[in-house]
């Protein structure tokens, strides 16, 4: 805490000094051209192929946004999953993985990358600190990132130091005893040095009131991030970045009720902590007027602390109850994640018909696993990755181009643990993509790609560590999943993106069909034997996934500019073996049956995104948006569906000066609406019958923030 307390005061001392005079961040019906860092070139939005989101600072502002998780449902075909305090993976087009236990979960299907620095299954970690832009790339990215992003990247970008000084300092109300602080500062060291620090402390009581224990925080936020930039300029382009960033979350974890609403029975609540320092220096050396050298080292080190009240209750349950099994006990998990990664290429100059990119990528992660749930088990895993690849592009003529990418990587990992497990696997990998762009006549970009993502496979370290304690029929079930294979994933693409009625409309639209092979779907056995619960991964033969995605953006006058993102999404998978649980309401053996042509989990057919931002005066503005989806599964081994919700957003602002003064509303209506959910027995009220649990999104939250910006 002592050293929280100096780190503001230095930040907001340093910050409020200086007599600044302000710029306008965001003017209205002003143009401004968003470019894409994520891949091997800086590329402006509108000239870039593929179906890419970029989420401005002036919409995570307008949403009173602190975390990623309360911003991504404004993007079409995006989804995340909770089962935690935040959400720690993410979906795209239908893909992605929902949840963590015991196995070890390197490569989500889905990567996210905060800075350089790769933070995949840790996205609790993406505070929303002094954030640039937030670029969503939909579809595999395999030339640039390999078995990191089999159908997607989410890539978040900080603010990078200037030659100017900027800064701002913020803070923050909100209901259920909220608040939030941030302050940022960056500019000119020396002649050839550049910094910027940034800090921001989010808190919350959360939305969750325990009844048992009479506490309205068991679900509480507390989230503190800090991070540190420093930039040196040599001769032209060339010059090196160094980045580090902290982030501590020591957040409660208490989000399931039996009676599925905001008011839980526990005597044990859970925590959902994580402890993160990452360092990233990327260089960027201009060998010559033809050729440049691209590095990027990064390291990071995470602890994880991830607990709940595994009966949810407490033993005041079982008066009056005619059968009540006794059981209370604590699932607590932790987690020692090392991750270093080393990224070097060759970059042609970009100005000429032909261009190329070619580079290496070495990789290494160790984590370290204890488990206390009826004693204490403990695992370590590690993985080594090396890669080569290489990306050309070439200009037919003027408005015709063709970009191919291909990338090759090796894999090894090693997993052992306490209940004598062994295993080491290796497998080699090819991805990459092949694009063709047009350009129309009124500056449209046409482009149609094919792309391949791949996933590794592994072992399903829960299911075989606790194998032969399995009843005999779940060990004949089992004995076929105790490995998962690869998944590759191909991409079919077309889209088009382009400014329209004299740069009024600008509009990106996106057509796709994934072919999954061997797709690693999610699943869970309950043996009701041996009381044994175990999660796996399946690989299934087939799927496929393909929809649209639009976004527009319309400026009808200086006073009213209108946006939409919608997706439309079809997903199916061919055919998974499951233990099913059978119906609610029914107390039901386990029973293995198939399920057939049912939509994947997590991949809700329509979701979309409307509004509209209003200019009353130069001082005066307003947000309003709708943002909602249909129905969808969450997992495979039952039929329960998390319901279609909308919800309400605004948000009011004033601006006098270098102040800025923003009261924001999300889900205005008090809409209850699920984020995860889970699906077995568990209340001994209702005779441990099966029954659909969920966990709720927020509920109705307002606030008030207060920006102060200098320059």
């Amino acid at each position: 805490m002592l050293t929280r307390i100096c780190v503001w005061l230095l930040v907001l001392t340093a910050g409020l000094a200086p007599a600044f005079t302000f710029a306008q961040e965001n003017a209205e019906g002003e143009l401004e051209e968003v470019i894409v860092t994520a891949q091997f070139r800086d590329t402006a939005l509108l000239k870039s192929s593929g179906s890419i989101s970029v989420i401005q600072p002036a919409t995570l502002f307008d949403r009173g946004a602190q975390h990623l998780e309360e911003v991504l449902n404004v993007l079409p075909n995006v989804s995340f999953s909770s089962g935690a305090s935040r959400a720690r993976f993410i979906q795209m087009r239908g893909v992605g993985d929902l949840e963590q236990f015991v196995d070890p979960k390197y490569f989500p299907s889905i990567g996210i990358t905060i800075d350089d620095v790769d933070m995949n299954g840790l996205a609790a970690a993406a505070i929303m600190m002094d954030i640039k832009q937030i670029e969503v790339l939909r579809g595999p990215q395999g030339t640039r990132y390999g078995t990191n992003a089999l159908a997607g990247m989410v890539n978040i970008r900080s603010i990078d130091p200037s030659n100017v000084f900027t800064g701002y300092a913020q803070a923050g109300l909100g209901n259920y005893n909220s608040w939030n602080v941030a302050a940022a500062l960056g500019g000119p060291l020396s002649q050839n040095f550049q910094g910027r620090v940034a800090v921001r402390q989010n808190t919350s009581d959360g939305f969750i009131r325990n009844d048992y224990l009479g506490r309205d925080n068991t679900n509480n936020r507390d989230e503190f991030g800090l991070r540190a930039k420093l930039r040196w300029l040599g001769k032209g382009d060339t010059h090196v970045d160094l980045t580090i960033f902290r982030v501590d979350i020591d957040n409660g974890y208490d989000a399931f009720s039996l009676d599925n609403n905001r008011r839980t029975l526990s005597d044990k609540p859970g925590k959902d902590q994580q402890h993160s320092l990452s360092v990233a220096a990327r260089s960027y050396w201009q060998i010559n007027a033809a050729a440049a050298l691209e590095t990027i080292l990064s390291w990071s080190g995470s602890d994880t602390q991830y607990s709940y009240d595994e009966d949810w209750s407490n033993p005041d349950i079982c008066a009056g109850v005619a059968f009540c099994y006794p059981y209370a006990n604590t699932d607590a998990q932790d987690r020692n994640r090392d991750n270093i990664s080393l990224d070097s290429h060759l970059l042609s100059a970009a100005d000429g018909r032909f261009n190329w990119v070619a580079g290496v990528y070495a990789q290494n992660r160790k984590e370290d696993f204890t488990r206390q749930y009826y004693g204490s088990f403990v695992s370590k895993y590690e993985t080594r990755r090396y890669a080569v690849y290489g990306q050309a592009g070439y200009d037919f003529s003027a408005t015709w181009r063709i970009l191919a990418g291909g990338r090759y990587e090796t894999f090894r990992d090693n997993y052992s643990d306490s209940n004598n497990l062994r295993s080491t696997s290796s497998d080699r990998y090819f991805t990459g993509e092949l694009t063709l762009q047009h350009d129309l006549n009124d500056g449209s970009l046409l482009y149609g790609t094919i792309s391949r993502g791949v996933k590794p496979g592994g072992v399903n370290t829960e299911a075989s560590s606790v194998f032969g304690f399995m009843d005999p029929k779940f060990r004949d079930f089992m004995r076929g999943r105790l490995l998962f294979g690869r998944e590759s994933l191909l991409n079919k693409e077309i889209g088009i993106k382009g400014r329209y009625l004299d740069n009024t409309l600008t509009l990106r639209a996106a057509l796709f069909h994934m072919s999954r092979s061997d797709a690693q779907l999610e699943s869970w056995i309950w043996d009701d034997v041996n009381f044994l619960w175990v999660g796996y991964l399946d690989s299934v033969r087939s799927g496929s996934n393909y929809g649209m995605e639009l976004e527009l953006d319309y400026q009808l006058s200086t006073a009213v500019e209108v946006f939409a993102g919608i997706g439309w999404l079809k997903t199916k998978v061919n055919e998974i073996t499951v233990v099913d649980l059978g119906q609610p309401g029914e107390w039901t053996q386990s029973v293995i049956t198939k399920v057939k042509g049912r939509a994947q989990t997590k991949a809700p057919r329509l979701q979309y995104n409307i509004g509209t931002n209003l200019y009353f005066t130069e001082q005066l503005s307003a947000r309003v948006e709708i943002e909602g989806r249909s129905n969808s599964y969450y997992g495979y081994y039952h039929n329960q569906q998390i319901a279609g919700y909308t919800l309400l957003n605004a948000s009011l602002g004033y601006q006098l000066g270098a102040v800025t003064v923003r009261a924001w509303g999300r889900n205005l209506t008090g809409r209850d609406y699920a984020v995860h959910g889970l699906y077995f027995a568990n209340d001994p009220r209702k005779g441990y019958v099966n029954e659909a649990y969920r966990q709720l999104g927020e509920p109705r939250v307002f606030g008030i923030d207060v920006k102060y910006t200098f320059r």
